[in-house]
């Protein structure tokens, strides 16, 4: 055989080291959705630094349909870009003044009444609300004020078909004193509320900390959980092998349930951040 010159040993190397690089980008391109058993989602918040038009086409040339924890002005913008918002800001009070405190009420029924009709028009499934900080409160009065506030918006919901969902935080690392931080505690208020559109917001990163024991407490009320976040265990970054949590095993027994609600991811990015997304994305695709 004929001994390559140095002109063509040069191209062919050359040749050979752009060919993972064309197929790197049609992977990037390629959607990472491929199964979609189950619905797939986006906290905004996380990608904050990326321009709107600029995060919508790359969540949905990832293959998501959905971004997540909106604020109305930006329902129509994520519309116009052919996607949805899965969770929306209404006015549902805060992670510290939410429906444990009677005073809260009026304000939140108020919003609520002004603002998910809005929302059934902009095709918002969801809007979020929260149980709020204890202060000193037992858990049974406070879970008498949140029945008692969710009883005032149910209708609401029911009549314009949008499901409020009541967030389930941690009160050991990222939200000290706050009251909702176990699921059991939310799922007697949900009970006792007993509406369709009245459900949990369950932050698998959350009860992670507090409880563990994901998937046996997805199972078990699952009729009672209407979203899903996701966020590694600890740090709240990727969904990688720097964290605890199965989260392919999670999103499985979700899709196994014919889990109908999305799976929002709500991690903060350590490395380059759409990258961390698609590989969330692709690693949660069942």
């Amino acid at each position: 055989m004929r001994a390559l010159t140095r002109r063509e040993a040069l191209t062919a190397a050359a040749a050979a080291a752009a060919l993972p690089l064309r197929v790197l980008a049609a992977q990037t391109r390629a959607p990472a959705v491929v199964k979609g058993r189950l619905k797939q989602s986006v906290s905004r918040w996380c990608y904050s630094k990326i321009p709107m038009p600029e995060f919508c086409k790359a969540v949905k040339d990832m293959g998501l349909t959905a971004i997540d924890l909106l604020e109305e002005p930006e329902w129509a913008v994520v519309r116009d870009q052919g996607l949805i918002c899965s969770m929306g800001y209404a006015g549902g009070g805060s992670i510290r003044d939410g429906l444990n405190v009677r005073a809260n009420h009026d304000a939140i029924v108020k919003n609520f009444e002004e603002k998910i009709p809005r929302a059934a028009q902009m095709k918002v499934p969801n809007v979020i609300t929260f149980f709020g900080n204890r202060r000193g409160m037992s858990d049974a009065e406070a879970t008498t004020n949140c029945v008692d506030g969710l009883n005032r918006v149910k209708k609401i919901a029911e009549d314009a078909g949008v499901t409020i969902c009541v967030e389930l935080l941690n009160s050991k690392v990222d939200h000290k004193d706050y009251q909702g931080d176990r699921t059991a505690f939310g799922v007697e208020i949900v009970k006792a509320v007993n509406s369709p559109r009245v459900k949990l917001l369950y932050d698998a990163y959350h009860m992670q900390i507090m409880e563990g024991d994901l998937i046996r407490t997805i199972r078990t009320n699952k009729d009672f959980i209407a979203h899903v976040h996701t966020g590694g265990v600890p740090g709240r970054h990727e969904l990688d092998e720097t964290q605890e949590v199965n989260w392919r095993a999670v999103a499985t027994a979700l899709a196994d349930l014919g889990f109908a609600g999305y799976m929002a991811h709500e991690f903060v990015p350590t490395r380059d951040p759409l990258t961390s997304l698609r590989e969330a994305v692709a690693l949660c695709d069942v």
